[in-house]
């Protein structure tokens, strides 16, 4: 990369950062300007759009950080958006950014918190953590009977990526059996005991004791689990989703709930979010509803892996070289 090219290129970088993550970045860029404009004030909070001074945005040439995607005709010169989201389905959504322009997120920054979270839930369910908190809340001291262990269980991990992985390695370590469910059936994945294709889910569904969704939005993945899907589980069988909230349709799963179908179910994502307040998922005793707080910022460890993917890429851009986790275009 020359001189000449250098100065055309405006990196804004929207991430709050301390004086040493500001250093990292100006390092990792080089010769290439970058500007600073996060606000401390909303770090960790993933809903929070960028704000980005109306004079750099026909200037920047590159964005760390999730502007709102209604301004997006307003970055002319952009080249490359680096999210500090996983999902990017806002800004890939045609007509919102160019086709040239590169778009990469923050995955691989979450396995750990998410994947803990959906853990975290599916025990919850064996235990029947769900019916003693309503009972504690009733001040009512009362059995709610025979409890599941996850010793000898099969978990189904549909979604086998960085999330989908940790969930595994977690489910394994507590004596669980492991099966994949992902496009490239060939391709091994720590923590799967065994892997299959999407088109083998049917077969696959009847023997699982925990279906474990991490997905990315994709047309095909849109209420994968749907009513007939959720009938051909077992009725102690427990539905956890990490990943998109469409991958599930949760009419048809609070519809299995209500007729007692199935075990239970824990969710941190959904198709329309915020949960409409009457949907009957809020009110299901086996239901374990979270507002989309797996990730984010709420584990410290998180905030430092966006940060290391951020400084990695903007190094390989400022030197020209292929961006990582650039799969969504």
């Amino acid at each position: 990369m020359t001189a000449e090219t250098d100065s055309k290129k405006l990196i804004v970088n929207c991430i709050p950062v301390d004086e040493t993550d500001r250093q990292r970045f100006i390092e990792a860029a080089g010769d290439v300007r970058i500007e600073f404009c996060g606000d401390p004030e909303h770090y960790g909070d993933m809903k929070v759009k960028a704000q980005i001074p109306e004079d750099l945005r026909g200037k920047a040439t590159a964005v760390l950080g999730n502007f709102d995607p209604a301004i997006a005709d307003q970055f002319t010169n952009l080249e490359w958006l680096q999210t500090w989201s996983a999902g990017v389905d806002a800004y890939i959504k045609p007509g919102v950014l160019p086709e040239d322009v590169t778009v990469t997120s923050a995955t691989g920054a979450y396995g750990q918190s998410v994947s803990e979270h959906m853990i975290a839930m599916m025990w919850a369910l064996m235990k029947n953590f769900t019916l003693y908190v309503r009972d504690q809340e009733a001040h009512e001291w009362k059995d709610e009977g025979m409890v599941l262990s996850p010793k000898g269980a099969t978990a189904l991990v549909i979604g086998t990526g960085d999330i989908g992985s940790h969930f595994a390695r977690l489910a394994k370590g507590a004596g669980m059996r492991t099966v994949g469910v992902r496009r490239s059936a060939d391709k091994p994945v720590d923590g799967i005991d065994e892997m299959h294709g999407f088109e083998e889910l049917d077969e696959l569904l009847p023997e699982a004791d925990v279906v474990a969704l991490s997905l990315p939005r994709a047309a095909d993945t849109h209420h994968l689990i749907d009513a007939r899907r959720l009938a051909l589980l077992k009725k102690d069988a427990i539905v956890i989703n990490g990943g998109r909230g469409d991958a599930v349709d949760d009419d048809a799963l609070a519809e299995a709930l209500s007729c007692k179908a199935i075990r239970g179910a824990g969710l941190d994502v959904f198709e329309t979010e915020p949960l409409p307040p009457s949907h009957p998922l809020w009110d299901e005793p086996r239901c374990l509803v979270t507002p989309h707080v797996a990730g984010g910022s709420h584990l410290a460890s998180n905030d430092a892996h966006i940060l290391d993917i951020a400084v990695a890429n903007v190094r390989r851009y400022a030197h020209g070289e292929a961006l990582q986790d650039n799969a969504h275009r």
